[in-house]
């Protein structure tokens, strides 16, 4: 085969998992990588991270190709996805399901080197992962079962460290499903006109005229629960302090989204990277108090 040719295959392979855009493995790091600061209280083993890190990627990878695979009706019809491997036929469907397959098999190799209960929990986070795609075919508010999908290395990182899941684990999943649905409608406001056409269900659909509402609200009740969590595990004030910087980049984000102009409401999504940075550092900062005294 040609030199060219598998370059572009390789390309292709990159961008049907969404390797060119990190964000999404971003969203999904900064919650699993909190849980495991406060599940072990700071202290992580660097194996149990890595396997956590590298999981995240797969099964991010993996669950892009399976929304393409799903999506690949309609993908060509829509402004901002025609020129994705699938509809431009860069990827066959066999290829797509055998990558997503292999990147499955691979983070599941992984998280069979943890506990019993993480690797039955592990079972059902790829069941969210495969049947998110087809909720946007029925369900009003996809973008909540997202969020539980996004968010469920929050239970597994517990329970891989400490073989049990306690409540305040699912307090913070609660939060990752408002913070999922508060990005992922700003996301879902570029692409409102093209979802109306093709029958294609979103929160920003379903808010309608309230989307800029309910997304500050989302906000708002994502930094609520996680104050509550904070005032749970006895958090010292660095933590709410990463808090108010996430609250003052959700701020920011409402003078983007004001307008519902496309582009400023996809900047404002891919923001979100920095306030889930900002609730990481709050947390970094109550377990290893010693790098805040860098800056006193």
């Amino acid at each position: 085969m040609n030199l060219n040719i598998i370059r572009r295959k390789i390309d292709a392979y990159e961008r049907l998992m969404r390797l060119d855009k990190p964000i999404g493995i971003l969203l999904l790091l900064w919650p699993t990588l909190c849980a495991l600061l406060i599940a072990s209280r700071g202290e992580p083993s660097l194996s149990v991270v890595l396997i956590f890190f590298t999981g995240t990627v797969l099964m991010r990878s993996a669950g892009c190709v399976l929304n393409d695979i799903a999506d690949s009706r309609y993908d060509g019809l829509v402004e901002r996805t025609q020129h994705r491997p699938l509809p431009n036929n860069e990827v066959s469907k066999k290829e797509a399901y055998l990558l997503a397959t292999g990147l499955s098999l691979i983070a599941f190799a992984l998280v069979s080197f943890l506990n019993a209960q993480t690797v039955m929990l592990s079972v059902l986070a790829l069941f969210l992962a495969v049947t998110y795609p087809l909720t946007k075919r029925f369900f009003v508010m996809p973008q909540a079962y997202l969020g539980i999908a996004f968010g469920f290395g929050i239970p597994m990182a517990f329970a891989a460290i400490n073989d049990h899941v306690p409540p305040v684990a699912w307090l913070l999943l609660m939060a990752n499903v408002f913070w999922a649905v508060a990005y992922d409608t700003e996301y879902a406001m570029v692409d409102r006109e093209d979802d109306l056409k093709i029958g294609i269900k979103s929160s920003a659909i379903t808010f309608g005229r309230f989307d800029v509402m309910a997304v500050m609200a989302c906000y708002m009740t994502t930094l609520a629960l996680l104050a509550l969590a904070g005032y749970w595990l006895q958090l010292s004030v660095v933590y709410y302090l990463g808090l108010v910087f996430a609250a003052s980049i959700s701020l920011y984000h409402f003078s983007l989204i004001r307008q519902r102009n496309r582009q400023d409401c996809f900047r404002a999504f891919l923001g979100n990277n920095w306030f889930g940075l900002a609730v990481f550092v709050g947390v970094a900062l109550h377990y290893h108090p010693r790098v805040w005294s860098l800056f006193g």
